[in-house]
């Protein structure tokens, strides 16, 4: 049984930083390429981020390029996203995801 569990999210004031963190078991992670995505109040799902299993070849949105960083620690079957210099508009819940699985999300908020 895929499992996704996400840890990590909070309330932080505009400018700051939070590490999430996506538990993975039940598949062959190091095979598998991984995502973030997110969806704030009142809005559909939003791609965020995408690792590959193969390079490790990292994508981005737009809007979090130079922000937010992804990343995978293979021998801990866990999955990361480092956001830096947060908005108030990434306000969101975020979930880690294993096409077509997801986790049940960690909130984001990003408020003074």
């Amino acid at each position: 049984e895929v499992q996704l569990v996400e840890s990590g999210g909070g309330l932080v004031q505009p400018g700051g930083s939070l590490r999430l963190s996506c538990a993975a078991s039940g598949f062959t992670f190091s095979l598998s390429s991984m995502k973030w995505v997110r969806q704030a109040p009142g809005k559909g799902l939003e791609w965020v981020s995408t690792i590959n299993s193969r390079d490790g070849s990292t994508y981005y949105a737009d809007f979090v390029k130079g922000r937010f960083t992804i990343s995978r620690d293979n021998a801990k079957n866990t999955l990361y996203l480092q956001l830096n210099s947060l908005k108030t508009e990434d306000t969101a819940m975020y979930y880690c995801a294993k096409d077509p699985f997801r986790g049940q999300g960690t909130q984001v908020t990003v408020s003074s």
